[in-house]
């Protein structure tokens, strides 16, 4: 059965407990669908991409609201962040728009002027101290977007 999945579901023996988790085939598809959807968002405002990504986010979560480990959600949580500050630092194309952005969203000047003009791409940047300080989670969850593990810490305190 540690090999096997049954609707998305697979079990997990890593300890002496059997537990649900999410399978591997699931969480590349669910990966795939969003990839689709932040490909699309590169043109379009943030507010508009994560409202389209909400129900599918949403509808995903309430699916596997079973399964007991949760490391595969807090993964994917960090992943959708990142991947949605990567496509803002492409909209703020030119430095002095990175500089004026970074700075109303609380940076220093001179952090973010050093982050705006520091060579790396948009990836590295994605992950990086000044744009995790400048677009923290609540930020994300300000504009409207589902955390994973909010949802299923919701859900688990419910059932």
């Amino acid at each position: 059965p540690w090999n096997r999945s049954f609707l998305g579901y697979s079990v997990d023996n890593r300890t002496r407990n059997i537990r649900l988790k999410v399978a591997e085939k699931s969480l590349k598809r669910l990966k795939a669908t969003i990839k689709q959807v932040l490909r699309r968002g590169r043109g379009q405002r943030i507010y508009r991409t994560v409202e389209i990504l909400t129900p599918k986010l949403r509808g995903w979560i309430n699916y596997f609201r079973y399964s007991d480990v949760k490391g595969s959600f807090e993964a994917l949580d960090g992943w959708i962040r990142r991947h949605l500050r990567k496509i803002l630092w492409r909209q703020w194309k030119r430095p002095f728009t990175r500089v004026k952005m970074l700075m109303r969203l609380g940076l220093s000047e001179d952090r973010a002027w050093r982050s705006a003009t520091n060579g790396r791409g948009p990836w590295w940047n994605s992950c990086a101290s000044h744009l995790n300080q400048a677009l923290p989670k609540k930020v994300f969850d300000r504009i409207g977007l589902v955390s994973l593990m909010d949802q299923y810490h919701r859900l688990k305190c419910v059932s």
